[in-house]
């Protein structure tokens, strides 16, 4: 007996394709670890997609990223991001100005406040991932990445169409 028909007699057949556990797997994985995350984050009032946001500015500064391509960085998108920023301004962590060239775009920029806030949180924020993930193997941390890698790529159908 080969290795898929072994999987497919020992699979309990709650799932509709193998695709739909990978995928309803990956979403209970996403739940756990994202309770942890919460979990700290909730103690400095911070979303996730906030801290994104004042590490990809951290990454730039002294310089400024406009609102757009900020945006576009985040790890997921923000549907709001004039109110994700509007929280950051003013708890004093960002500031934003319009570009004198071009009155329609806002640039984005991290304050000492927001550099100090993820200085006081990076020990805290790899603790956090060695709650999340510390129970797995390098070895087994590089498959996972390289299998997420994977499994993020677009499909073929999507880059034709």
């Amino acid at each position: 007996m080969n290795a898929t028909a072994a999987r497919t007699l020992t699979r309990r057949p709650k799932f509709d394709s193998l695709e739909q556990e990978a995928y309803l797997n990956l979403w209970r994985t996403y739940d756990r670890l994202r309770a942890i995350e919460d979990e700290l984050f909730g103690r400095y009032e911070l979303s996730a997609q906030q801290y994104n946001a004042l590490r990809l500015l951290k990454a730039v500064h002294p310089g400024a990223l406009p609102t757009n391509v900020l945006g576009q960085r985040l790890i997921s998108r923000a549907p709001d991001m004039t109110r994700l920023l509007d929280r950051l301004e003013g708890r004093g962590l960002v500031e934003r100005q319009r570009r004198d060239d071009n009155r329609r775009v806002v640039e984005v920029s991290i304050t000492l406040a927001g550099k100090a806030l993820l200085q006081e949180l990076a020990a805290q924020v790899r603790a956090c991932h060695k709650q999340q993930l510390g129970h797995l193997s390098a070895v087994e941390l590089d498959q996972l990445v390289a299998l997420l890698k994977q499994a993020a790529k677009p499909h073929e159908s999507e880059e034709d169409g």
